[in-house]
């Protein structure tokens, strides 16, 4: 059954007088645009969500019965070759976590040729179908018969990760709702062949400040002193794969990311590098000025306050080749406008191999660097203002 651009909105619907249950259906990527190219959902120029999330029109398919969607895309070349890197990468990649084989109903892109033969006879009544569903914004569907075989064979290889969080209520009613998130990232290589990877700075250093952090949070309440604004201490999972963790929590937040004031992150806290082997109370300082000038000010002024260490922003230069800033979980933070911090204190020579062991962590380096996270974080929560987003163009 031809079904227009498969959509099924208050605007415009394709499903209206149409029974797709235990049928193929073949539409359009994208949605209809007026003759002044304006799309008939949004009534503007710029485009919905049933054009940039795919995943929409399937999921709706599939509630409505669908057995199979065949989507047409008249630049499926480009888009192919555009998206060569997703479509046959190996990496991991966040999903729902049930059934992930079931989800979504069978579905293929096919060129406009292909849909051509497809349709075969009916090309005409297609086209006047799908012209007059943009013109009075009502499709009529058109059956198809056509003889075609698809022989789909899948296999789902399926990790399950967990964040796991704490949530500290704030103490003012005003501003409970608004939210400081302190994050590191609780997984690492693992073990491969006979070799173990332990983590112990990549990322134990990061995960038990940030536990330690949580704890002090934690007895200050209990004090009747919490912070005014509530604090979610997160430990996200999938990071050595890509930000995954993270990047879950920023598109399925618990709290509304409107509500985040900021993300401190911490992420290897625990060593020295040749740069401060003589020095080792210092700390590498990533993202803080990228979107918040307060945010910087602020972890300026609880160092000079508190703990004095030597703030180092190498690797925040926009031209560092590192691109530290873009390889940490405060990154899906920052990429969707809220404000992050990053505590980092470089690479060494057991970074990401077995040798990066507990007994190689300076622990009273490591208590410094918790220590000026935690006053951060405290000023973030409590002063009477959340921090501005008044940078533009950096993040």
């Amino acid at each position: 059954m031809f079904l227009g651009y498969g959509i099924d909105d208050a605007a415009y619907s394709d499903y209206e007088a149409a029974d797709v249950k235990g049928k193929a259906i073949l539409i359009y990527d994208g949605e209809p645009m007026n003759a002044n190219g304006n799309s008939l959902i949004t009534g503007k120029k710029e485009l919905s969500d049933w054009s940039s999330d795919w995943k929409k029109k399937l999921l709706t398919a599939k509630a409505k019965g669908a057995d199979f969607v065949f989507i047409i895309d008249p630049n499926i070349k480009k888009n192919i070759e555009d998206n060569r890197r997703f479509l046959l990468s190996s990496r991991m990649r966040t999903g729902d976590s049930e059934n992930p084989s079931g989800m979504l109903p069978n579905s293929m892109y096919v060129s406009s040729t292909v849909a051509k033969t497809i349709v075969g006879k009916k090309f005409k009544k297609v086209v006047k179908s799908r012209d007059k569903a943009i013109k009075s914004g009502k499709l009529k569907a058109v059956t198809l018969s056509t003889n075609l075989t698809v022989n789909h064979e899948k296999n789902v290889n399926q990790l399950i990760g967990s964040n796991v969080l704490g949530y500290i209520e704030g103490a003012d009613p005003k501003l409970k709702n608004e939210v400081v998130v302190v994050t590191a990232h609780y997984d690492h290589l693992g073990k491969r062949g006979e070799s173990i990877f332990y983590g112990a700075d990549d990322n134990g250093s990061g995960t038990s400040t940030v536990i330690e952090v949580c704890e002090a949070l934690v007895e200050a309440k209990k004090q009747n002193a919490g912070p005014r604004r509530s604090i979610l201490v997160m430990l996200v999972s999938g990071e050595e794969k890509g930000l995954l963790g993270s990047q879950y929590y920023a598109e399925n937040p618990i709290f509304p990311l409107a509500n985040t004031v900021a993300n401190v992150n911490v992420d290897m806290v625990g060593r020295v590098d040749d740069k401060y082997k003589d020095n080792p109370y210092y700390i590498y300082v990533i993202g803080s000025d990228r979107l918040s000038t307060e945010l910087h000010e602020i972890n300026e002024t609880a160092n000079k306050s508190f703990t004095n260490l030597t703030l180092d922003y190498t690797y925040n230069d926009d031209n560092d080749p590192n691109r530290y800033y873009y390889r940490s979980d405060h990154y899906n933070f920052a990429e969707k406008g809220i404000p992050a911090i990053f505590y980092f204190n470089g690479t060494h020579e057991d970074y990401h191999r077995p040798s990066d062991t507990v007994e190689k962590i300076h622990f009273e380096k490591m208590a410094k660097i918790g220590q000026l996270v935690f006053y951060t974080t405290w000023e973030l929560a409590n002063r009477d203002k959340r921090i501005e987003v008044n940078v533009k163009g950096r993040n």
